[in-house]
């Protein structure tokens, strides 16, 4: 009745309308409910549970593709990044005197400060067994005086210049550097000149350096991450050069003589093998200039640094030492592997993969919102105090692995989780944490001060012979994508022996085949 109705009432308003025309409008307007109709209830068989899978699904989908407002300035998806601006950094200029002498220099005319450094491509790794010891011995004696410039002197000078000298040694490379005002830089010039060529190694101040560094070697030996280091050397590189500390042993101290300080001078001191970096209120062609007339006296030994390093080559040696400690409060422990030299193509792969693995602290706080999944499994389960990724590189070989430290309880849920996250990198990595992982590396190699810049400079032009400009650093860290973190996981993690150093209270610490036994997973 109401269907007749209808239809007489569309006759009316449409007359020229067949009832065949009128059908098929009726159909078309009863399939097309209008927008203010009600949803129809669910069928009968749709459990809750779909209703609940479906409303779930609404909302991942909500988050894959969010509001672009709120992303507008914070977005926490990683994207790559424009490097244009860093073109426009300043240039390094290089200057390669007559003898050998390298001098580099990096202007920034809108600093008012600057800093002026001396590399020497030398450390503890080029000494021998009965003078090892003799370059950190040295770089003690270098600030105590010279012929025209005795150590009250040398001392007041610096104070009244306002500057800061200061040095260093390491097992590759010895620097000294000294950073004052823009107008001084002529004065710092010249003393370092002076403590580099005209030392006079006062046999009374011999004796008084003994006592001060033995008491430094006890400093260091109560110092965690110091001991921890020294004996992971010391076991990756048994037997040789690397594997000895860079203070020396004690017998060694104590035997040094002023002989022995020169000839490592003669020998080592070479200008061939030495660098001249200046950054700041510099300016290339008058550091040029005084380093011309100030350094005449340096050593012509014709040893290189590859004919030393192809006398002693270094081997790695999967091995561990354990110092157990009850009496300390925490167990620290590295783990490493044999990483990629200075030189290698995939060394920049490994910083990377440093980053992608991270560091932590208890005292920093957060954690659990990390990048770093290990960061993010350490703070959630609290198995650790702290934990920090290392890779250290050398001129034929290197170390990479993870330093940490924690609670005797904790220690093997600590070790799984370093070994798991490490082992999945020859398998499962997200490109997301690769970009992320890119951004942080090129943040953190971003240098801010001449003193930071100086050394950069004379390190890059010791190890690579030339600086990297961050525009080409940049494009090599950008290379890098998940499928290489892949390549170089398995080149140096996948089934390769490790080196452990552990020590405190570690009987809960598992064993070396442990350890061993997680550098691969089984492939099905």
């Amino acid at each position: 009745m109401a269907l007749r109705h209808l239809l007489r009432r569309v006759r009316v308003i449409r007359p020229d309308l067949n009832r065949a025309q009128v059908a098929r409008s009726m159909s078309q307007s009863l399939t097309q409910a209008p927008e203010t109709q009600l949803p129809s209830p669910p069928p009968p068989d749709r459990m809750i549970y779909d209703q609940l899978a479906e409303a779930v699904k609404s909302k991942l989908k909500r988050l894959e593709n969010p509001d672009s407002r709120f992303l507008q300035y914070a977005s926490p998806y990683p994207i790559t990044t424009d490097h244009t601006p860093i073109l426009s950094l300043p240039e390094t200029k290089i200057t390669t005197l007559p003898n050998g002498l390298r001098v580099a220099t990096e202007s920034n005319l809108a600093s008012h400060t600057a800093t002026v450094a001396v590399h020497i491509d030398a450390g503890s790794r080029f000494e021998t067994d009965e003078t090892n010891g003799v370059a950190h011995f040295l770089e003690h004696m270098i600030f105590k005086g010279t012929e025209k410039r005795p150590v009250k002197v040398l001392e007041e000078e610096i104070e009244n210049l306002g500057g800061h000298l200061n040095a260093y040694t390491s097992r590759e490379q010895t620097a000294y550097y000294a950073k004052v005002v823009g107008d001084d830089v002529p004065k710092a010039l010249d003393i370092l000149a002076d403590i580099l060529q005209n030392s006079v190694f006062d046999e009374k101040r011999i004796e008084i350096e003994r006592d001060v560094i033995l008491r430094e070697m006890e400093e260091v030996g109560q110092s965690d991450d110091e001991v921890i280091f020294d004996h992971l050397h010391a076991t990756a590189y048994q037997y040789t050069p690397l594997g000895r500390t860079i203070l020396g042993p004690v017998e060694n101290i104590q035997a040094i003589t002023k002989e022995h300080i020169r000839d490592y001078i003669s020998t080592h001191y070479a200008a061939h093998r030495m660098v001249i970096s200046a950054a700041g209120a510099v300016k290339h062609e008058e550091v040029v200039e005084q380093v011309k007339k100030l350094f005449t006296k340096l050593s012509a030994h014709p040893t290189v640094t590859s004919q030393l390093v192809a006398e002693n080559p270094t081997i790695f040696t999967g091995s561990e030492v354990r110092m157990i400690n009850d009496d300390l409060p925490l167990a620290q422990f590295a783990v490493a592997f044999n990483g990629a030299s200075w030189t290698d193509p995939d060394a920049i792969a490994l910083m990377v993969i440093q980053s992608m693995l991270g560091s932590w602290n208890k005292n920093a706080g957060g954690g659990k919102h990390m990048g770093s999944e290990l960061g993010q499994k350490v703070s959630i389960n609290e198995v650790a105090e702290s934990y920090m990724a290392f890779n250290t590189n050398y001129k034929d070989t290197g170390l990479f692995g993870v330093y940490a430290v924690a609670k005797p309880d904790c220690l093997d849920d600590l070790a799984y989780a370093i070994m798991y996250e490490i082992s999945k990198l020859c398998y499962q990595v997200s490109e997301a944490d690769v970009i992320r992982a890119r951004n942080q590396l090129k943040t953190a190699l971003l240098l801010d001060g001449t003193s930071p810049t100086a050394e950069d400079i004379g390190r890059q032009l010791i190890t690579y012979g030339r600086r990297i400009p961050y525009a080409e650093l940049f494009a090599r860290i950008d290379a890098v994508d998940a499928s290489t973190i892949k390549r170089v996981a398995n080149r140096f993690i996948f089934d390769r022996d490790i080196a452990i150093s552990a020590r405190g209270p570690i009987q809960g610490l598992p064993d070396y085949n442990w350890f061993r036994r997680r550098t691969y997973w089984l492939r099905y």
